[in-house]
């Protein structure tokens, strides 16, 4: 007799929720049918769900998102960077609390060593016929951060190889949900034949039919809801082995559109902006963005940064600010509408030298009109480099009015999307400190208070 087992899966929905309402008709309806078919299904989320630039994530700190996949009867989710490193511990550690799913981490632990209680490094779901499938999960290895919020990421594989000698004398199929991305779910399935399906994640990679490598299929479904991936085993129940493997992608622009789709994303705005609506500070002067040129604004940020990190000079684009920063009483949503990026602040330790290559290297004059999405950006364009209180003049570097000479060491207070080496190389090998879980808008609401402390 041969079982048809059905997994529905989602991945980097990035809080992107235009298409959540089909999503949500589409997973549910079709659980619904396979029941009465008699044939079982399970609903996975590949992590990422959650991105703290809209403002119903950052106002619920993930809560709401949770709440959706309640609500959309999810079986099983892992977590992606997202979920790990753009909240505090504490934050992460009550991000589950109510979820009505299995949480599975397969490579998390927390600073002592042991499993966290909200998370699973491996469970077991069962078919209706009895079938067992081994599940565990791998998250990106983001090791020096985790580590400064309090948590250990382990080794990937040497994670998966301990979850397969575990699972493979108790479950009849193994399946892995990996936010490690495209290239790394290749090698894995290489290394470890066990796994019968891979779920994957974290580049954002979509795979129409599935990819098999070795003994593995390959499922992916891109990013921000845009499909919903269905896999399909069927498992001969005398032999005990699967007999076919089939994946394939829903559009979900094609689906059908689901009754008050705008409502349904109105009022999740509404729900965050609420959330929000308390006072950050109050500001004495409107302080008007530019993307392409030196603002009041971006002084009084560069003024921000520089007092967080303790530094005299900085480093940021101009096309982090999406909004000016108004006059009066300005709240947490205001703040958030006009620097939505999970982006950490970070200190670079350099030579004047290095900072006299990195002044101009941030006079690319093709930078300021790049369309740039991801490293934690949510803006439009880069925008013009500020280099706030440091310039090269005649050869000569500049900070805060000072000659620096070439060996003397500098602080520069920058932003952690500049580290990861794609506009300025040297910062992926400085020395470096990142701040957590502050963000730039926190910096920028720390700034605001201080100045109204200093004048009451």
């Amino acid at each position: 007799m041969i079982e048809t087992i059905h997994f529905y899966h989602t991945n980097d929905l990035h809080s992107h929720f235009q298409h959540w309402p089909r999503i949500h008709e589409l997973v549910t309806t079709r659980k619904k049918w396979h029941l009465e078919e008699g044939e079982s299904s399970f609903t996975l989320d590949i992590g990422d769900h959650i991105d703290r630039s809209h403002v119903f994530t950052e106002g619920t700190l993930g809560t709401g998102n949770v709440e959706l996949l309640n609500k959309a009867l999810y079986d099983v989710a892992t977590i992606g960077n997202n979920e790990g490193i753009t909240l505090a511990n504490n934050e992460l550690e009550n991000l589950y609390q109510d979820a009505q799913f299995q949480v599975v981490v397969g490579n998390l632990l927390n600073q002592n060593g042991e499993v966290p209680n909200w998370l699973l490094p491996t469970t077991i779901l069962t078919t209706i016929q009895g079938t067992k499938i081994g599940v565990t999960a791998l998250t990106a290895e983001y090791t020096h951060i985790y580590k400064q919020l309090g948590w250990q990421v382990t080794d990937a594989f040497g994670a998966m190889k301990a979850h397969i000698d575990h699972l493979k004398d108790e479950t009849d199929i193994i399946i892995c949900m990996s936010h490690l991305g495209i290239q790394v779910d290749e090698e894995m399935a290489d290394q470890f034949p066990e796994i019968d399906v891979i779920f994957g994640a974290h580049t954002h990679h979509i795979l129409h039919e599935g990819k098999l490598v070795n003994q593995s299929l390959l499922a992916a479904a891109g990013k921000f809801g845009y499909y919903v991936g269905h896999v399909t085993l069927s498992f001969d129940l005398e032999k005990k082995e699967i007999v076919e493997k089939h994946a394939l992608l829903y559009d979900t622009n094609e689906l059908k559109e689901s009754p008050n789709e705008e409502e349904f994303l109105n009022d999740l705005v509404k729900k965050g902006k609420n959330l929000l609506s308390v006072p950050a500070f109050t500001q004495s002067e409107h302080l008007q963005k530019e993307w392409f040129k030196d603002s009041t604004l971006s002084s009084f940020f560069g003024d921000a940064l520089n007092a967080f990190c303790n530094t005299e000079c900085a480093l940021f684009n101009a096309g982090l600010f999406l909004t000016d920063l108004h006059k009066g009483e300005v709240s947490r949503f205001d703040i958030h509408q006009l620097m939505p990026h999970p982006i950490n602040p970070c200190v670079i330790e350099l030579t004047g030298e290095e900072l006299k290559d990195i002044y101009k290297l941030s006079l690319n004059e093709s930078w300021p009109n790049l369309e740039l999405k991801g490293l934690g950006f949510r803006g439009v364009v880069m925008g013009k480099m500020i280099t706030h209180h440091f310039k090269v003049v005649d050869e000569d570097l500049i900070v805060h009015g000072r000659y620096i000479n070439p060996t003397d060491r500098v602080r520069l207070a920058t932003i952690d999307m500049f580290t990861f080496g794609y506009f300025f190389p040297a910062f992926k090998v400085l020395p470096k400190i990142y701040y957590m879980p502050e963000f730039i808008r926190d910096v920028l609401i720390a700034h605001g208070q201080n100045n109204n402390n200093r004048n009451n």
